[in-house]
This record gives structure tokens, C-alpha cells and sequence, in this order.
């Protein structure tokens, strides 16, 4: 679920888009494998998304314009239900930690990754109880976090930050979607690590529920 390359594949552009899709794209090398993330009625249209789902309406739009040429009236962007959400907390401090996590780059060091976990800790910490974990920037910050915790060993404060998502994660990935279930993983791989075994089992089973798919996978 990351971008990594550019490839062409004839059969799968065949799809259009939905900002609330019910299919998602993922890969096994260089097969594209299209999986259902929800039920799928009978003659219903496969869809997926173009862009990253979880940012608001406005930006999704400004993607789809300038890389697609085209914008899109989804139920999703025609309602905006879930912007105030993903926005929810004081703009001001939003607005700081969407600008800092997009300065953040893959560090390639344990010093590098020590500077993101202070600049991630500082701005959690002065903006405490002004930015619910349920805003997409403050998601994104708690993910920052989590990585960098990891790269750095402190395995417990990753679980601290990881379990954060988890809710977040629930609400903006529902149904059967990898992103969701690769955060449980990983939530319950660090449960595990701290010898939670009873929090560690749910987790996964969760993660497990969440990996079904409904049985719907195209391969190219």
C-alpha cells in the first residue's frame, strides 16, 4: 500500500474511481492483486480509489483534477461526512502538524530517527487536548511516532503511540482493509513483544478478521 514504482496494467484500467471504494489494489511483487474491502452486491461497479482516502474532500479533488482531469461526485465528496472529522481540533494546530509531518523523510540513521521522535514528541505535547487522535495530521504524527519508536527499539513507548491508531484506523479503513490490518499486526506483534499475551491475541484476531477478504480477487 505504498508507492513505490509505476507500472501498466491494461486490464485494471479498466476501473474508475470512488473516494469510498469498494475494492483496494495491493501487490505480490509484480502481480496486482485487486481485493474487496466490503461486501459487494450483484451488479454492483468495482471500484477503487486514485487517491489516499483518508485526506478531506477539498484535497482529494485538487488530486483528481490535476493528475486525472476529472472531479469527482462520489456520495463521499458530495456530503463531506466525514471532513469535520478527519479536521476535528484547532486549526492552528493542524495546520503545524501537517506541516511537519510533511517535511518528515525516510531517515536513513538511529540519529535521524531520534530528531522525528523529538520534533513528533514536542508538537504531541504542546498541542495536547487541543487535537483528538481521530485528526488525520495528528493520526499521521502518532504513525510517525510509532515508526521511529520502532527503528529505535523503544518498544513500549511504540505500543503507546500504535495503540493510539487504532481507533482512528477503525473509523477511516472499515470492512476488510490492509491498512487497518497491517496496524493490528503491528499493534499486536508489540503487545506481544511486552509479554501481553491476552491483549496480543485479541489484537491479532482482530487483525486476522480484518485481513478476510470477501472473496473477490482479481489477479493480473
Amino acid at each position: 500500500m505504498q508507492d513505490v514504482g509505476v507500472g501498466l496494467y491494461p486490464s485494471m484500467s479498466l476501473l474508475n474511481h470512488s473516494c469510498d471504494p469498494n475494492c483496494v489494489i495491493v501487490f505480490e511483487g509484480y502481480q496486482l492483486l485487486l481485493h474487496s474491502v466490503r461486501e459487494i452486491h450483484i451488479g454492483e461497479e468495482l471500484t477503487i480509489s486514485y487517491v489516499e482516502t483518508l485526506v478531506p474532500t477539498r484535497e482529494r479533488q485538487k488530486q483528481l483534477v490535476r493528475q486525472y482531469c476529472f472531479e469527482c461526485d462520489c456520495l463521499l465528496c458530495q456530503n463531506q461526512e466525514k471532513d469535520a472529522e478527519k479536521l476535528a481540533g484547532e486549526e492552528l494546530a493542524w495546520k503545524e502538524v501537517k506541516d511537519a509531518v510533511n517535511e518528515v523523510r525516510y531517515p536513513k540513521s538511529k540519529e535521524e530517527w531520534k530528531h522525528v521522535l523529538a520534533r513528533c514528541q514536542n508538537l504531541m505535547s504542546s498541542h495536547e487536548g487541543h487535537l483528538p487522535d481521530t485528526n488525520i495530521y495528528q493520526l499521521k504524527m502518532l504513525d510517525c511516532a510509532m515508526d521511529a519508536c520502532i527503528n529505535l527499539e523503544s518498544w513500549e513507548e511504540a505500543l503507546h503511540y500504535g495503540s493510539r491508531t487504532l481507533e482512528p484506523y477503525r473509523r477511516y479503513y472499515p470492512g476488510f482493509h490492509p491498512l487497518r490490518a497491517v496496524q493490528l499486526m503491528r499493534v499486536g506483534k508489540l503487545q506481544y513483544s511486552q509479554g501481553m499475551f491476552p491483549q496480543a491475541l485479541e489484537t491479532l484476531k482482530q487483525d486476522f478478521q480484518a485481513s478476510i477478504i470477501t472473496n473477490i480477487t482479481v489477479i493480473f
